[in-house]
Order: C-alpha cells, then sequence, then structure tokens
C-alpha cells in the first residue's frame, strides 16, 4: 500500500487529509513541522510527502531541500496558500514534483497525489532495474561522445548517472555541440527496450504544429505525447516554442509526468532568457530539474587526434584507407587556432569532407578550407540563431576584409549574391 506523510502545522488539516486520502487506498502518516517530518522519512521512507509551506521551525522548502538532499528520488508535493505562484515556482526550482494551492479542491488533491505515486513507482523500477532494460550499453556513451579530457568525461559521468532517471533533462550547450546524441543516449540507455521516443524540434516547426502535437485540441495532451507515453519526449530548441503554447505545456507536464520522460535542449542560456521574462518560469523549472552541459570543442582541444581518428573510421576515400591518413603538425596548429563555431557538427562536415577529397595520405594545413584558416574573426553562436542569417553573412564578409570572393569561398556560396 502506498504511503502517504503528510505535513502541516494544523491537526485540523492532518484530520481532514486523512479523511480524504485513506479511502483511496493510501497509507497516511503525519508530522506537525519540517523537523519532525525529516527524522520521520529517514526512519520509514515514505512514498510521497505532502508538505505545507508555512511551518516553523522548518517551512516547507527547507524540507525540501533537506529531503531532496537525502533521498534525491523522493516525491514532494508541496501546499501553499499564497495566491500568486512565487512560493510554488521556488518549490519547483528546488525539486518539488508539484504543488497545490489551498484551497483546492477534493479531486485535484486526489490526482495530483495519483500522479506523485506512479511518478515515484516508476522511478523505483528503473532504478531497480539500473538501465538494464535500455538499449544503450555503457560503452555506448564513450563510443559517442569521443574523448578522454576531463570536460568530456564529466560529462559521461553524467548522463551515465542520469540515464536510469525519469525526471526531466535540460541538454544545453553551443549549437552544433551533440544535444542530439545526448538525448538518443539518455533514452537508450533509460527506457525500458523497445519503448517510444519522439522528438520534435521546436524551431522548425511552427507554433500550430507545435501546440497541435503537444497540446492537442482539447489541451489535454497532442499526439506527440500520446505517443511517447511509456518512453520519452524529446524536444530540441526548447527556447523557440510560442508562449502560448510554453504555459499550455505546463499542464500537459503535470498531467503526463509519471508516464514518459521529457528531454529538452537548448543553445541559449535558457535560465537568463527565462530571467529576462522570454521562456516561461514554471516551464522552466519544470524541464530543467537536472541540467546538463555539453562543453564546446575549442574547450576540449587535447581531443583532437581521438576526434580526427574517430571522423576518418566513419569516412571514405578512394585512394587510400581512411583510417590510415594523418594530419601534419600544422595541420593540426590550424585546427586547433580555429573557434568552430559548429562544434561537434560543424568538425565532422568538414573533417570528412576533407579526408573524402585528399589525395595523399597525409594532410597538411594547406589543405584545411579557406574559413579554417583566414577566419580567426568568425561569427559568435548568435549569428547562427534563426532570423539573423543577414548579420551571419555581413560578419562573415567582415572577417575577409570585405572580399566577396573569399567570402563566397569560405560561405560556400556564388560570391555575387553577397
Amino acid at each position: 500500500m502506498p504511503s502517504i506523510l503528510i505535513v502541516d502545522d494544523l491537526i485540523s488539516i492532518h484530520e481532514m487529509l486523512e479523511a480524504v486520502i485513506q479511502p483511496t487506498g493510501y497509507a497516511t502518516a503525519f508530522a506537525t513541522d519540517g523537523e519532525k517530518a525529516l527524522v520521520r522519512y529517514k526512519a520509514e521512507k515514505f512514498d510521497l510527502v505532502l508538505a505545507d509551506i508555512d511551518m516553523k521551525p522548518m517551512d516547507g522548502i527547507t524540507l525540501l531541500k533537506h529531503l531532496k538532499q537525502y533521498d534525491p528520488s523522493a516525491v514532494v508535493i508541496i501546499m501553499t496558500a499564497y495566491a500568486s505562484t512565487e512560493s510554488a515556482i521556488q518549490a519547483l526550482k528546488f525539486g518539488a514534483f508539484d504543488y497545490l494551492q489551498k484551497p483546492f479542491r477534493v479531486d485535484e488533491l486526489i490526482q495530483t497525489l495519483r500522479r506523485g505515486i506512479e511518478f515515484k513507482r516508476v522511478v523505483t523500477e528503473r532504478e531497480s532495474l539500473g538501465g538494464a532494460g535500455g538499449a544503450a550499453k555503457a560503452g555506448d556513451f564513450d563510443a559517442r561522445f569521443v574523448g578522454t579530457s576531463a570536460k568530456i568525461q564529466r560529462l559521461i559521468t553524467q548522463l551515465k548517472k542520469l540515464a536510469t532517471a525519469h525526471t526531466p533533462v535540460l541538454v544545453t550547450g553551443e549549437l552544433g555541440a551533440g544535444h542530439d546524441i545526448a538525448a538518443e543516449l539518455l533514452h537508450a540507455a533509460g527506457a525500458p527496450a523497445g519503448s517510444p521516443v519522439v522528438t520534435a524540434d521546436c524551431k522548425q516547426n511552427d507554433a500550430a504544429v507545435m501546440a497541435d502535437g503537444l497540446v492537442g485540441a482539447d489541451g489535454t495532451g497532442g499526439k506527440w505525447v500520446l505517443q511517447a507515453k511509456g518512453g520519452t519526449l524529446v524536444l530540441h530548441h526548447v527556447q523557440c516554442l510560442d508562449k502560448v503554447t510554453q504555459e499550455k505545456l505546463v499542464a500537459i507536464l503535470r498531467a503526463h509526468s509519471a508516464h514518459m520522460r521529457v528531454i529538452c535542449t537548448t543553445e541559449v542560456d535558457l535560465e537568463k532568457l527565462t530571467e529576462e521574462g522570454g521562456f516561461n518560469e514554471e516551464l522552466f523549472y519544470r524541464i530543467a530539474a537536472l541540467p546538463v552541459q555539453i562543453p564546446p570543442l575549442r574547450e576540449r582541444f587535447e581531443d583532437l587526434p581521438l576526434l580526427l581518428k574517430d571522423v576518418a573510421g566513419k569516412s571514405a576515400n578512394p585512394q587510400f584507407d581512411a583510417r590510415q591518413i594523418e594530419f601534419t603538425d600544422d595541420a593540426l596548429a590550424t585546427l586547433r587556432a580555429y573557434r568552430w563555431p559548429g562544434n561537434l557538427a560543424e568538425f565532422t562536415q568538414v573533417i570528412s569532407q576533407v579526408i573524402s577529397t585528399s589525395e595523399t595520405r597525409v594532410i597538411t594545413s594547406a589543405q584545411l578550407p579557406l574559413r579554417v584558416h583566414e577566419l580567426k574573426d568568425w561569427p559568435t553562436l548568435a549569428d547562427y540563431l534563426a532570423g539573423q542569417e543577414k548579420q551571419y553573412v555581413a560578419r562573415v564578409l567582415h572577417a575577409c576584409g570585405g572580399d566577396k570572393a573569399k567570402a563566397g569561398r569560405a560561405l560556400g556560396v556564388d560570391p555575387t549574391k553577397l
């Protein structure tokens, strides 16, 4: 029988909640403040904690922090009497599963508790499996994120730890760093074998398509949400969701969090965007419970030899065994001097092309693309974002000293059109 620890300093609330909850089949226990609740939780380990936010000497938020520190998988629902959502958002920020605003309806309470208990069940099952049900193996993380640098090894370790979690993950990092790889690995290693994964690009699809796929006509969940049941929903470029869909997605995640895992990716500072009012605050804290940042390529150049070997192993050359192709010291120095604004995606594209078209087994700096040599003031990440193509071209042209022929070669376009 699932057990719920109710924490409130009013005995009348205990009595009311007991009368409502016990007929549903859940066992209830009580504590009158946060300190007593923490002691009892450590002794008995409840499936769910339902705690009021306004208590002394330890309030609900402080209790939440202590519970999550002691047991990261603890499922905590916060009750708040405040009319604003400020305290509720704060609870989500520190890892609350959900919140209830007093006065709440009985059906709202029971539904929220059921979602929390179901979430706990799923988390417990995944933890007991230890990822064994997933298709990916531990070695797949090392194979997909190649490198021995401290930063890439920290990333691999973090991804392995998060693989079996059911909590949403936010994958951050610059454009082309490998967000899609991280999302694929997290699903493959953490979800049961054969479970669905639904991927949507918030940048490529317009607002109507995203709303239909995520929210649906009746507002209870779109086709993508229903298809992802029992598996994973991946939202790339989540910052591109329109504000109306962001707001509606909050309710969708509340209703379906126990039935699917959500992995979001972004190449912008989503927390800063949220603080500036450009992203829904509640949605941010619901999807950013477990943030993962992928390091840019320029911060792990010690991995360059291994990355070159990996790309060569996946490339083809009509004259040589691509795996035997080597890069001279001057070529390596040129590659290290370049910023690689497109990160791993750009690196793979450039090196694959160089290897595939090389007429010599040893590649020198002179054989590398023009932009790798000459564009030291390459456009920043902001220039790659949607709607800034003109700025991007302008920066390239400036980096080429105004030479349209040179900029055209660097961009791979007709210079007369610049």
